[in-house]
């Protein structure tokens, strides 16, 4: 599978404009992780088919549609939506209702997401901005599902760390071959300035015997004749150093065309642009103004998270009792500390380590059931000492 294809296709038929839709849908074994962060960020990522390498699977975690950008994580209930008698019935008409008005604004933040979808060539940001669109659909529920919101807005996070670290994109190696074939082209455009200059030099060696005073004027006749050859011939060469002059300009044009089809940039340099803005994060400081949901880095994706697991950890509707809740606790108290709020970071390591105590005691006899209980509570316990280290330090 080394060379095959990760992915199969999926057909699913979008609620909202009918669209049938075709979704990538990652095989099992395309690809391993080797460790996660302790927010549960995967890490180490390697795919068995080198040319993915660049591609984070979160890329795949949500599907939008081609037409309407309706977007969707890409799971089975969404894949059997039509079998989803509660979505059919309580959810799909005001989200369709919602959806579609939002769509028809002349300032459509759907629209403005949407068609700056490019995997291709932006595999990472389009990845963030399919999940802002799943955002966006997800608040237009009578009821919207905070867990979730949560969830999403901690992927952004991820993704966002993923590019600082540069792993996520293959700008880099766009951008390499770009500064190469800048580099090369000014050595050509060197080459020419050097020949016109050495052909002048030449030119002027040739007419320096004739300015010789030692050299008689009878062998001065004799040499005239070749001199006149010279000349024609320099003349041409210069006419031709000339022309080629002419097509580096054709290339330097060329050049350009080349760094905004590969980069999807306005610039003339080698920077990665996005589209018709100068870079993703001005294209992020666009959006908001449109809608004030839009992170823009790994930090506001965070407190973002943070924001929506609170709603749901207090209103106990989504998370169930047990493991769940207690991985929900954690993740509001180490995401609360990478933030830099330390204070809420400690309110929750105390009850993630409080609440994953007493499941692990009254579970005792079913290893299987409180594993997970147990990864997390030694993760409180470490993180929460940092915690403190860190709160201290400020």
């Amino acid at each position: 599978m080394g060379t095959e294809s990760p992915f199969f296709m999926t057909k699913v038929e979008c609620p909202i404009c009918k669209t049938v839709n075709e979704y990538e849908t990652i095989r099992v074994g395309a690809y391993t992780e080797a460790e996660r962060d302790t927010d549960f960020c995967p890490s180490g990522r390697k795919w068995r088919n080198p040319r993915y390498q660049a591609y984070n699977p979160l890329l795949y975690f949500t599907a939008t549609c081609a037409n309407c950008f309706y977007s969707r994580e890409f799971n089975n209930s969404f894949k059997d939506w039509k079998e989803d008698s509660y979505f059919k019935t309580y959810r799909l008409k005001t989200v369709k209702e919602r959806h579609l008005d939002m769509l028809a604004r002349s300032d459509s933040v759907i629209k403005a997401i949407g068609q700056e979808l490019d995997p291709n060539r932006h595999p990472s940001e389009t990845a963030i901005l399919k999940l802002l669109l799943t955002i966006i659909d997800e608040t237009l529920n009578e009821k919207q599902m905070d867990l979730d919101l949560g969830r999403f807005y901690l992927r952004i996070g991820w993704i966002f760390r993923e590019m600082d670290n540069g792993e996520s994109t293959n700008n880099q190696a766009i951008k390499g071959h770009l500064i190469d074939i800048d580099h090369k082209f000014d050595a050509v455009g060197s080459a020419l300035v050097a020949a016109r200059e050495r052909l002048k030099a030449f030119e002027q060696t040739i007419g320096a015997q004739f300015e010789d005073e030692k050299i008689p004027a009878e062998v001065k006749s004799l040499l005239y004749p070749i001199k006149d050859k010279y000349d024609l011939e320099i003349s041409s060469s210069r006419d031709l150093i000339g022309l080629l002059e002419g097509k580096l300009t054709a290339l330097e044009e060329l050049n350009r065309e080349l760094k905004k089809t590969a980069l999807g940039g306005v610039g003339d340099d080698t920077q990665a642009g996005f589209h018709a803005h100068r870079s993703f994060y001005d294209f992020l400081i666009h959006i908001k103004e449109k809608w004030d949901g839009v992170p823009l880095n790994e930090k506001e994706a965070l407190k973002y998270a943070v924001k929506y697991y609170k709603i749901a950890f207090e209103e106990g509707r989504d998370i169930a009792e047990g493991n769940q809740q207690i991985q929900a606790s954690y993740l509001i108290a180490e995401l609360s500390r990478r933030i830099g709020d330390y204070d809420t970071a400690r309110e929750y390591f105390n009850t993630t380590i409080r609440t994953g105590q007493e499941f692990i005691y009254k579970n005792k006899g079913d290893q299987s059931r409180t594993a997970l209980a147990r990864k997390i509570l030694e993760l409180a316990i470490e993180q929460g000492r940092h915690n403190l280290a860190e709160a201290k330090a400020v």
